[in-house]
């Protein structure tokens, strides 16, 4: 396994739609655990693979709590889709493609999705809570959405005017 650069915003590619996983082989095995590994080091609870320069509709998820990490409650999925949600709720959500930036995002409170595990296996999940709120926000970087894009127009014009700031300081 091997650390992955996390790409921040505004790199291209988290604003590009990820594409499909054909099936679960052995590249995506190790993206998936090299995903993980960099989620862990980064101390995240998600990362989706466009976070690392992959435009590949793959995820990994783990929100247990950080001195509870057991590779067992880690989620790794290809090609996640949400088929029910219901219920609504609000969290403060941060991202490590968003250095310093948190939104409140309003999302359903409990989903249930499809998708391909670890082993290539369809699958059918249902979350709530924190694991819900985790597996939507990174099935949205599969879509090329941010949190910045579910914030206020003038939070995300701040945030986009220091991280400009920050790009001129640094040159």
């Amino acid at each position: 396994m091997s650390l992955l650069e996390i790409r921040k915003f505004p790199d291209p590619v988290l604003k590009k739609k990820a594409e499909p996983v054909a099936a679960v082989d052995d590249e995506i095995r190790k993206l998936m655990d090299d995903m993980a590994e960099t989620m862990y080091a980064s101390f995240g609870i998600g990362l989706a693979a466009p976070q690392v320069g992959v435009s590949k509709r793959v995820i990994v998820v783990d929100v247990s709590p950080r001195d509870e990490i057991r590779e067992s409650q880690l989620i790794a999925l290809a090609n996640p889709q949400i088929i029910k949600s219901e219920g609504s709720e609000e969290f403060e959500e941060g991202c490590l493609s968003l250095p310093g930036f948190t939104s409140v995002v309003e999302r359903p409170s409990k989903i249930t999705i499809s998708a391909m595990d670890r082993e290539g296996r369809d699958v059918i999940m249902e979350a709530d809570g924190i694991l819900a709120i985790a597996l939507q926000h990174e099935m949205d970087h599969l879509e090329g959405t941010l949190i910045l894009d579910h914030a206020s127009t003038l939070k995300r014009e701040f945030y986009k005017k220091r991280i400009k700031k920050q790009a001129v300081a640094n040159q």
